[in-house]
């Protein structure tokens, strides 16, 4: 037997021993747990090479994928390849990475795990086990998706033959690569597998056919990776499922422990462990009923991240589904959960058929609420997306986009205001909604004036505090009003100082002269002279010939 220290299996956060026997290796944590085995006949391949903690040994079995055993020093190499050779019958290949940093080379597909080589080289591997997803993100570019870490962090071993670790490697460290994209160019030339009289696989040349390399490639991949072809046949599968988030018709293709989305562009693999929340949630046309998802971790399309899977089904729409499992495997595993045969609204059945796969509770919007036209979504906006905001027990939703779930427990407080015009503002108003610890808040905005006491009600009984800034408003305007009355009615006091214009009448500009007595009588003393007396009988008839002492006397012309 040879034995190894301070050993990391997997990325594992803890080292262990690391033990080789004829009849195979095992490896267990110094600090406790599970021990990994692998049986002698499953081992099909050894490499070493470079690696993070020393030299890695690296394994590659028949049916459980890659193992990597990191943490060697180099002096342990002669010591391997020696008990490989002669228990295992396995030479352990000597590898050196390629360390040019060049990001172009040779994309090659090998039984477990994807590599990228440069000068024949590789530069990193990829393990099928960690690829989660992958998609055409343009015409010669392939995105793929890495498996998330479990959400506890625990260090993960795999049992022998199983797949446990898929997906969790990465627990250890808080950084993770997450996507990679490669650019493939031109064309390529797929080869066809025809089987020979032998029963061995040979290519057939005359069925080769030149396609897109990129979709070559990303075929392979899928292909490679299982994505969607899970272990075990597909359980039911629905056809053309109008999605509102992520936008699209998807195939859905429900398995034993996840589903697949299949669209035009992309496809998407979930596992049922991944569905936090599970809605039912009504439209107010009384024609559709949504079906929302919540996943943690969310859904991922390039940049973009989707929390909830948003589905739109017809209320009159009715399928016939058969479900396709065996008779044993409904009553054991799926007793009082499933049926074998299904045929109502499919609304109804692709609720059914999630929760009997998954275990969720269907939550549905809650009896202590209905709007004023009688219905259970309130339609509203979050900033320039419309959309409903349903009332639950415990939680307030809004959807389609951006979907929005706010927990009635955390709110602080909601803040009732009228926001806009003085026409839009009559008809509508906006709901803040306040979350404690000052963790933000969400408004809602252009709710019908008629749902107010509904609002109200359902928040008084759930002993939720509501500020209502419309009555303070109000109260305000009225306020404001018989101010302005009172000012209106007031005497000359009261009216406002309009500056210099109410100083005219009694001021005197004492600078212009043109108004002077002597310039107006001499401009009359010339029109006296030429037209005799007729101007003064004019003046006397006009005075009414009474007041002569008062008239100003002419002045006499020298």
């Amino acid at each position: 037997m040879e034995s190894f220290d301070n050993i990391y299996l997997d990325i594992s956060k803890q080292p262990g021993k690391c033990k080789l026997a004829e009849s195979g290796l095992g490896w267990r944590p110094s600090g406790g747990g599970d021990t990994f085995t692998l049986d002698s006949s499953n081992i099909g391949a050894a490499q070493w090479s470079r690696a993070a903690k020393g030299f890695e040994l690296k394994i590659l079995s028949r049916s459980s994928g890659v193992i990597q055993l990191d943490g060697f020093d180099q002096e342990d190499f002669e010591r391997l390849s020696k008990a490989f050779k002669i228990w295992y019958g396995i030479n352990v290949e000597s590898r050196e990475h390629a360390l040019r940093g060049w990001n172009w080379g040779k994309a090659e597909f090998t039984k477990a795990e994807l590599a990228f080589n440069v000068q024949n080289r590789p530069a990193f591997e990829v393990p099928y086990s960690e690829i989660s997803n992958t998609n055409l993100a343009g015409r010669n570019e392939v995105a793929v998706e890495f498996s998330l870490p479990a959400g506890d962090g625990s260090d993960s071993v795999a049992k022998p033959g199983s797949t446990r670790n898929r997906g969790r490697k990465a627990a250890a460290g808080p950084d993770e690569l997450v996507e990679m994209r490669f650019y493939i160019p031109g064309t390529a030339v797929k080869k066809e597998k025809m089987e020979g009289a032998d029963g061995e696989e040979e290519d057939n040349e005359e069925e080769a056919e030149e396609q897109n390399a990129a979709n070559l490639f990303y075929e392979t991949l899928m292909d490679k990776a299982e994505i969607g072809d899970v272990a075990g046949d597909t359980f039911a599968t629905f056809l053309d499922v109008l999605h509102l988030t992520p936008r699209g018709r998807f195939d859905i293709d429900m398995y034993e422990s996840s589903f697949r989305l299949r669209g035009k562009t992309y496809d998407y693999k979930i596992q049922y462990s991944a569905i936090k929340k599970f809605f039912l949630l009504p439209k107010n046309d009384d024609t559709h009923t949504l079906i929302v998802l919540g996943l943690d971790p969310p859904l991922r399309q390039g940049q973009t991240r989707y929390p909830f899977l948003v589905m739109q089904l017809k209320l009159d729409e009715e399928i016939s589904l058969e479900m396709n499992m065996t008779e044993d495997i409904l009553k054991d595993q799926y007793k009082d959960r499933l049926q074998p045969h299904y045929e109502e609204p499919i609304h109804q059945v692709v609720t059914k058929v999630f929760r009997g796969l998954s275990g969720k509770k269907v939550i549905m919007p809650s009896k202590d609420f209905s709007s004023h036209h009688g219905h259970q979504g309130v339609k509203c906006s979050i900033k320039a997306n419309e959309g409903l905001l349903y009332f639950l027990d415990k939680s307030l939703m809004f959807v389609p986009k951006p979907a929005t779930y706010i927990q009635l427990e955390n709110i602080a407080i909601v803040t009732m205001s009228r926001v806009g015009g003085a026409v839009s503002a009559s008809r509508t108003f906006d709901i803040t909604v306040s979350l404690k610890g000052g963790l933000g808040e969400h408004q809602f905005s252009n709710i019908n004036r008629e749902e107010q006491k509904s609002l109200e009600d359902f928040f008084k009984a759930k002993s939720i505090r509501i500020k209502n800034e419309m009555a303070e408003e109000a109260a305000g305007l009225i306020a404001a009003a018989l101010d302005n009355d009172a000012m209106g009615s007031s005497d000359e006091e009261a009216r406002p100082d309009r500056g210099s214009a109410d100083e005219d009448e009694e001021s005197v500009d004492e600078d212009f002269a043109g108004s002077s007595e002597s310039d107006v009588a001499e401009e009359f003393d010339s029109d006296h002279e030429s037209s005799g007396d007729s101007d003064e009988e004019m003046g006397d008839a006009s005075d009414g010939g009474d007041n002569e002492d008062e008239r100003p006397k002419k002045k006499t012309k020298v």
